[in-house]
């Protein structure tokens, strides 16, 4: 039964692999031309100032790449350039049980700097399927993608994108409740985890502007100055800002011994809470269910063991 098992591997990559070579798109044209209006919401978002990429001889950033072949929430709804072969391809996959997809990595080469006015083409093309492959996910093949893009009518290559996914069928699942994501601890930041095990929350101040400030960081962003000491939150604070995360659940997200009134852990908010000091932190709200969070709801800090090894600080609405 294993040697057949071990056929039926060997006969779908080889089904598989046919797939390498075939184009994923042909002569697709980008939904916009180059410009400027995008170009400043990347910047803008990516907190980006490079002086190259405003003013009459602005480029767009180079990582933007890929930005000007993406059909957008609608897609390319005329269907130029796409081929079916990648479709069938996943489609192989998801009929063989790998029915699981996460993007992996990507790749890019800037061969020429592209400016507003630009219009980009595009080709794509299925470069390799990986054999069977065993992760902490699950176990699947990986399929790379390769597109060129081109601007003056095709004739100019501006780069390439090697895009890389993972098709899967995921692990089968621990029976124990999964533990929340570690804190990353480092000589930045060691100070105000030091202070959650006491049940302090302490910020951040500047020894020479006494700015405050949150995250931990190694040095002052107003001026620069490296040293600094702490103060302790009083504890009081506004929901500035929420979200309701419903996707993906996360059971590990599920206060111990609570209903979420969702298999999985969800849904849960997570809010951006402004201290009564000025500076803000995320975290969770407790005390409300998840959608009577709002902004303004005063709030308290409190600290929430969520593990025998993990405690956080949450805060509680103070008003029902």
């Amino acid at each position: 039964m294993s040697d057949g098992l071990e056929q039926r591997r060997d006969d779908l990559y080889e089904r598989l692999r046919a797939f390498e070579g075939r184009a994923a798109a042909t002569g697709g044209t980008g939904k916009d031309p180059v410009n400027e209006p995008m170009i400043r919401h990347w910047c803008e978002a990516m907190g980006d100032a490079n002086p190259a990429y405003t003013g009459p001889d602005a480029i767009a950033p180079p990582a933007m790449l890929q930005a000007w072949t993406m059909g957008g929430l609608s897609g390319h709804t005329d269907g130029t350039g796409r081929s079916t072969a990648y479709d069938e391809l996943l489609s192989l996959l998801d009929g063989a049980g790998y029915t699981s997809v996460v993007a992996t990595d990507c790749e890019q080469e800037y061969l020429r700097p592209l400016r507003p006015g630009d219009t980009v083409t595009y080709d794509a093309v299925i470069e390799s399927v990986s054999p069977r492959k065993t992760t902490k996910l699950g176990t699947g093949h990986f399929v790379t993608t390769r597109m060129d893009i081109r601007t003056a009518g095709g004739r100019e290559l501006a780069g390439t994108h090697r895009f890389r996914i993972l098709k899967y069928a995921p692990a089968a699942r621990p029976a124990r409740r999964p533990l929340r994501p570690r804190p990353v601890i480092n000589r930045d930041n060691r100070g105000f985890w030091d202070g959650v095990a006491e049940h302090r929350l302490l910020i951040q101040r500047c020894v020479a502007c006494a700015a405050l400030r949150f995250p931990w960081l190694p040095g002052c962003n107003d001026c620069g100055s490296p040293d600094w000491d702490t103060v302790e939150a009083s504890g009081a604070g506004t929901v500035f800002s929420c979200v309701v995360m419903h996707h993906p659940p996360f059971p590990a997200f599920a206060p111990p011994g609570h209903d979420s009134g969702a298999p999985g852990g969800g849904p849960y908010a997570v809010a951006l809470v402004e201290l009564a000091e000025g500076v803000r932190m995320i975290s969770n709200v407790t005390g409300v269910p998840y959608d009577k969070v709002r902004i303004g709801m005063p709030v308290r800090l409190e600290f929430l063991r969520v593990d025998e090894e993990l405690e956080l600080p949450v805060f509680r609405a103070e008003e029902d």
